[in-house]
């Protein structure tokens, strides 16, 4: 999930393509989690702030190292020391939203994933998964696990038989690539309530790889589609995506625990 605060305290970053939503603070977020039950967060730094980690760290902060980690943005000449400071307080991963507002390319990722891999921490990759089989060596290559995003986030809907999600799928036998299954409503061309197109996908990600599998709500869904969303309708989902109680705790608590360092 995201958090935002006060632009005067936290201001947009000039790559950003559209201003954050309101009232996406830490206490609502905290109201997400009583009505969900989760006890443990991950703060992703949102496209909203670029490289500028201050807003996700004083939540992960205030949620307590028990509860809270992060997934923040960090560049090819982020110092060391700072990478560092950033782990001791909670960060275990670099994000790369490569779509538009970008603070960085894909150019950039090499060298970011062999600065944080000494730290033990993943690159977490949010595209078009259209571009699944070009990216697939580079990603494939990365000196560090891999986490992708929105159970690959194929914008042209496709079946899991096409070669990109085919091309996903390879790269989840390579042991180190991790898929996020969340906002199966971003990119779905069947819509509620059950999203069919991405579930299908959702299916065949969690069937490959249940060990390397985490789920997320996307609060406060930043790029929200034209109908509601209820954040306990989409946990649910993943109940009809993995319909036996073990993999859906290993889902929820073992690998993120494993991936986050809880």
């Amino acid at each position: 999930m995201h958090i935002y605060g006060p632009p005067a305290r936290y201001p947009i970053a000039a790559t950003a393509a559209k201003p954050p939503p309101c009232h996406a603070d830490l206490a609502a977020y905290r109201a997400v989690m009583r009505r969900l039950g989760t006890q443990r967060v991950i703060v992703v730094q949102p496209s909203a702030y670029g490289a500028d980690n201050a807003c996700t760290m004083h939540a992960v902060a205030a949620l307590g190292p028990g509860t809270a980690r992060a997934v923040v943005v960090v560049a090819p000449d982020t110092p060391e020391p700072e990478i560092a400071a950033l782990h001791a307080a909670g960060a275990r991963g670099a994000r790369f939203f490569l779509l538009e507002g970008a603070p960085l390319g894909w150019d950039a990722l090499p060298a970011v994933a062999a600065r944080v891999a000494p730290f033990g921490w993943h690159v977490q990759l949010q595209f078009d998964g259209g571009e699944m089989a070009e990216r697939a060596p580079l990603i494939g290559a990365l000196p560090c696990p891999v986490v992708i995003d929105h159970n690959g986030r194929f914008h042209h809907s496709v079946p899991p038989d096409r070669p990109p999600v085919r091309a996903l799928l390879s790269l989840l036998d390579c042991g180190r690539v991790w898929v996020k299954c969340s906002s199966p409503y971003g990119v779905s061309r069947n819509g509620p309530p059950d999203y069919a197109d991405v579930a299908a996908i959702a299916r065949a990600i969690i069937a490959a790889a249940p060990e390397r599998v985490v789920w997320g709500s996307n609060w406060p869904h930043p790029n929200p589609p034209d109908h509601a969303l209820d954040e306990a309708a989409l946990l649910d989902l993943l109940g009809a995506w993995t319909p036996d109680e073990a993999t859906r705790r290993r889902i929820l608590v073992d690998n993120p625990a494993s991936l986050y360092g809880f």
